[in-house]
Order: structure tokens, then C-alpha cells, then sequence
């Protein structure tokens, strides 16, 4: 089955040729599982990019992307900075929740069929932009990149990983067994490796004190970790505009991003 796709025109076009030249958006319906179509939002800057980033956000991880590319949440730190990763160069790729559910809650995030989900988008943007493929998870959606990265080969394996606001406390409830990040397959991850967290994160799963656990898991010849401090804290603590957001401090976190991701081709 070929995916559907809608080139983006009218005001949110003319709202991305604001920024740099010639971007264009462009939804597109993929199939993934059975029945089920997993809907992206896909970004190409002006210039040929250095390589794509597949974006995957935290929470409940539903965007609501409609069909001239708006959004109905896109408060999460990723998804508001995806102007900046586009104005750094870099195609982005926006995932939303697929067609079977309207959230990623419980251990979906763990599954193969989640994988498999975001193994579609990674063979798309390897195809559509002929570039290398980047996963980057903010909060929960650490657990969906490293899910991926660990469980995926061949088109659909990203090309490398970047946490930031990453999970590092059991986030289990009811029969939920979702695990931190570092008690995950780290041993099957070979992929080069970037970490970002504010260091006065006050997420009760991300608690700074706890990333010397997570480096000790990846490779150390291909991690690094980055920390930060500034900006501002609004709103609850495990919220987008909360230190848990970079809110205040995201061209500085995306610049970072964008260095090191050409730093490791």
C-alpha cells in the first residue's frame, strides 16, 4: 500500500518560507502494521540537509496533525523547536500516535509494534531525503528512540540517538512494566549516542542524579552527555515549559544538537 501524502500549501507554507528560503512541508499517511497508518509531517529546509530527524515526543505523544500541516498540540519542547532544527539545516520528521490508538501510554512504548511504527517513518525519511536518519525523544519519548534503535535493522535502524529530558525512574502503574531508559537492551545499542538534560530538571522520572547509571550503559567511545542550566520554569514539573522543556535555553540545546549530529556522520 503507497502512503497518502498532502504537499502543504496556503498559510502554513508561506509561514515556513518566512524563516529560511524554500522550506516545504508535506503530510503524508504511511503504513505501518496491518490496518493501521501512522501519520507524519515532513520539513526540507532550504539547502540539502546534512541528514533527518525523526522527532518523538513525550507524553501521551498525539499531535494532531492535520492536513495543511497544523497541529493541534505542539507545545512539547521538540515539536515547538522544529523551526530551529530546520533553520540549523536538517530535515525534520514529526511523528503522530498511529491510527489503532489516540495515545502511547502503558508499555507501548516497549513494544515491537511500536518499532515497527517508527521503523516506517525511518524507511520513509531514508528514502524521501536519501540522507542519514536520526531519532531524537524527549522525556517519554526516550523510551520510543531507544525502542527503535535497539530493536530495528536494515532501511529502518536510525543512524543514531538523541535524549534529551531523558526517563530514569520506573514509570510503572497497574500492569504497566515500562522501564527507565538505562534498564533497557543498552547492550544492543551500537549507535552513536547524544544525552541532554537540565541539570535542575524537577521531573520525578528524570532525575539528574541518575544519568551516571544511564552513560555507564551506552558506549563510551560513542556518548556524550550535556548538561544545562538557566532559562525558565513555568507550570507543572514534568511539562513542556518547565526546566523539563528547555524553556528558555532551546536554541542553545538545538545548536548543540545540530553540531553534534555533524560532528558523527
Amino acid at each position: 500500500m503507497r502512503p497518502a501524502r498532502w504537499l502543504v500549501t496556503g498559510w502554513l507554507a508561506a509561514a515556513l518560507a518566512m524563516g529560511a528560503a524554500a522550506q516545504t512541508a508535506e503530510v503524508t499517511d504511511l503504513p505501518t502494521r496491518a490496518d493501521v497508518r501512522l501519520r507524519v509531517l515532513a520539513i526540507r529546509p532550504a539547502a540539502e540537509p546534512p541528514a533527518v530527524l525523526v522527532l518523538l515526543t513525550g507524553g501521551g505523544g498525539h499531535l494532531g496533525i492535520y492536513d495543511n500541516g497544523s497541529l493541534r498540540n505542539e507545545g512539547n519542547f521538540l515539536v515547538r523547536s522544529r523551526s530551529l532544527f530546520v533553520e540549523a539545516g536538517y530535515a525534520v520528521v514529526l511523528v503522530d500516535t498511529p491510527s489503532d490508538r489516540r495515545e502511547l501510554r502503558g508499555d507501548f512504548r516497549e513494544s515491537a509494534e511500536h518499532a515497527t511504527d517508527l521503523g516506517a517513518a525511518i524507511g520513509w525519511a531514508r528514502r524521501t531525503f536519501g540522507k542519514p536518519v536520526w531519532v531524537v525523544g524527549t522525556s517519554r519519548g526516550t523510551q520510543s528512540a531507544v525502542n527503535a534503535a535497539v530493536r530495528l535493522q536494515g532501511e529502518a535502524r536510525p543512524d543514531g540517538v538523541v535524549l534529551t529530558s531523558t526517563i530514569l525512574e520506573s514509570t510503572r502503574f497497574g500492569t504497566s512494566t515500562a522501564r527507565p531508559v538505562q534498564e533497557m537492551d543498552l547492550a544492543q545499542l551500537s549507535l552513536p549516542v547524544l544525552v541532554l538534560h537540565h541539570a535542575q530538571d524537577p521531573c520525578q522520572v528524570c532525575p539528574p542524579g541518575r544519568l551516571p547509571e544511564l552513560m555507564a550503559r551506552l558506549p563510551a567511545a560513542r556518548s556524550e552527555l550535556v548538561t544545562y542550566t538557566g532559562g525558565r520554569s513555568q507550570g507543572q514539573p514534568c511539562e513542556a515549559f518547565s526546566f523539563h522543556g528547555f524553556n528558555g535555553i532551546e536554541p542553545r540545546v538545538v545548536g548543540d544538537i545540530a553540531a553534534w549530529i555533524r560532528a558523527h556522520p
